[in-house]
Formats: C-alpha cells, structure tokens, sequence
C-alpha cells in the first residue's frame, strides 16, 4: 500500500500550499462532502474532491432539466468547502452559496450554480468549468465530477415487507421505507478521467461522510472509478456519520453502514475507520466489523463541541493529520 509523505503537516487556520501533505481525493457529495474538505484543505495541499452527479431536485434539478448538464449544486458546495479562511475566500465561499429570493424564475437558484453552468456553456468542458472557478475563489484543491455525465440514482426501498424501486435522489431521500441498495441510471455511465487518474494517484482515499445511498456508494457504480477505487494504491479511509440519515439509513448502527458499503464494493478493503466516541454505542461490535474488512478503528470527538450532529472542521483536521501520518 502506499502511505503518506514522511513528516508532518501542521493542522493551522488556513491551508498548506500545493506540494505539501499527501494526495487526497475525497468522495462523496452535498454537506458530508463539505464536512470532509473544510477538514482536509487544512491538512494538505494536494486535495482533490470527486463528487456525485445525480442531485435532480431544487436549482440543480431546475438546470439539469433545462440546460441538460450535470447537477452542478454538489460541485459548487465543494468548491464553496475548499475556500480560504482570508476575506478573499470567506467572500467568494459566500457569494457562490447564495440564493436569490424573488417572486420570479430566479427564485431558489444559487450564484455557483449560475456561474459553474455559464463557465461550462462558455469554455465546452465541464471539468475546465470548474477548474477556473477554482481559481477565482483561491480554492485550495479541486473538484471534479464523478461522471461526465448527469446520472439517476434508482433505490430498492422496503416497506412493510414489500420491495419496491424509486428513481431519482430527492425520491430516495423522500419516499417511505428503508433503502436496501441503489443502482445508477445508465448502469454503465463514463468516469470523468480525471478523477480515475486522481484516485489512481493518490495515496489517500476518503469515504464520507455524507447521505450514505446518495452521495457516498454512488462512486462505487460507476464501474471505471470502481475499478480505479478497487486497484488503486492508495490507503482508503472511511469517516463515519454523527446521526443516521433520514429517509436512507434510519436506524442503520455504525456496522450497518460498513456492510452496506462491503454489499456495494465486495472484496474493496478498508485501512482506516474514523468514527465519533459519541455516537458509537457498541466500540467492540465496531471494531469487529472493521477487522473483517481488513482495517483499524479509531475513535476520536471529531463532532462540534454544541452536541449537534455536525463535524468540527478543525478536530477532524487534526485527527485525520494524526492518521495520515501514522501517529494515530
């Protein structure tokens, strides 16, 4: 396996510069995502976020519906996530994360939205977009898109017995019942290259946290990321939700999550699995699923200090920093 650049990478209030730290790609969507890369941009400078590309409801699904391009709602959150902590990045991070409140068309929509798809109508390139938006918000690292293409996400859900299949993200996270698995429409969707490189390259790969159905196992569908994802070399790291997920993983323990994901990607292993000490009831039962899937547990208070379900961008910093670099 390969492992982390030797040496440390202090954990401060901004981000280190390109070069600095190990490579990371992070996967994932939405506010999990977001968690994640306000966390690492503070841990390395070579940071690379890949992100779902299914989201069909509000501004993303109005543009997806209108425009045909992919949902750039996720896509935007994640460069919102990778700003400075400088006026010039809390501006900008600021500025792409507002929506307009009218009375009119331009209701609900987000300005990072408008801006990735004028980007993307202007330059023909969708990963182009979002790399010179990048540049304007100073964001420290990139993001790309999981597919080049705007995919469905279809759920077999349970209720009472009975098994039946939804279509579309705001449909899996709405619709009564417990998700058992998820499928992507098309089932054979292309992997933006970019990202199968990135995960090839890196030497850490981070699972979550984030909506587990529809912003974490999505990536391991697309069968050229899964494959990157299964081959690559890097270590892999799997960070754990504070609450369940309502409407997806109700109920679901810590462990329950882990088999869905094994269900999902048999025969990926797992190095690393970063859980909360609060949230986890049974730290034996845990530690046992993990060993099963080849890993290691550590638990640490990555949670914020108030006691709501949300992760502390600077405690989860630090542990992951102690974790890369083999002090944890």
């Amino acid at each position: 396996m390969g492992g982390a650049k030797s040496g440390g990478t202090a954990v401060r209030g901004g981000s280190p510069r390109p070069g600095e730290g190990p490579r990371v790609v992070a996967l994932g969507g939405g506010h999990g995502l977001y968690a994640s890369l306000s966390a690492l941009r503070r841990v390395t400078g070579e940071l690379t976020a890949v992100v779902t590309v299914a989201d069909d409801g509000g501004s993303s699904g109005r543009l997806r519906r209108e425009l045909g391009v992919v949902p750039p709602g996720d896509l935007r959150m994640a460069l919102a996530a990778l700003c400075g902590d400088d006026e010039w990045g809390r501006t900008w991070s600021e500025v792409v994360q507002h929506r307009f409140l009218s009375e009119g068309e331009l209701h609900g929509h987000a300005v990072g939205n408008l801006l990735i798809v004028a980007l993307w109508e202007k330059l023909g390139d969708t990963v182009a977009g979002l790399d010179w938006l990048g540049r304007l918000l100073g964001a420290h690292g990139r993001v790309l898109p999981m597919s080049s293409v705007p995919l469905d996400i279809a759920a077999e859900v349970e209720l009472d017995g009975e098994v039946s299949t939804v279509r579309g993200q705001v449909a899996c996270a709405l619709t009564p019942g417990r998700v058992q698995a998820i499928s992507l429409v098309p089932e054979d969707p292309p992997a933006c290259p970019e990202a199968v490189r990135a995960v090839l390259d890196a030497e850490w790969v981070v699972f979550g946290p984030g909506s587990w159905f529809t912003s974490v196992l999505p990536h391991l569908k697309v069968p050229q990321l899964a494959e990157a994802l299964h081959t690559t070399r890097a270590r892999r790291l799997v960070t754990l939700n504070l609450a369940p997920q309502a409407g997806e993983t109700d109920d679901f323990s810590p462990q329950q999550h882990l088999e869905v994901l094994c269900r999902h990607a048999p025969g990926l292993e797992i190095d690393v699995v970063l859980a909360d000490t609060g949230v986890v009831d049974d730290p034996d039962g845990l530690e046992k699923a993990v060993t099963g899937m080849g890993g290691r547990l550590v638990l640490a208070d990555v949670a914020v200090p108030d006691g709501s379900p949300r992760h502390d961008p600077r405690r989860l910093a630090s542990v992951l920093n102690e974790i890369f670099h083999e002090k944890r």
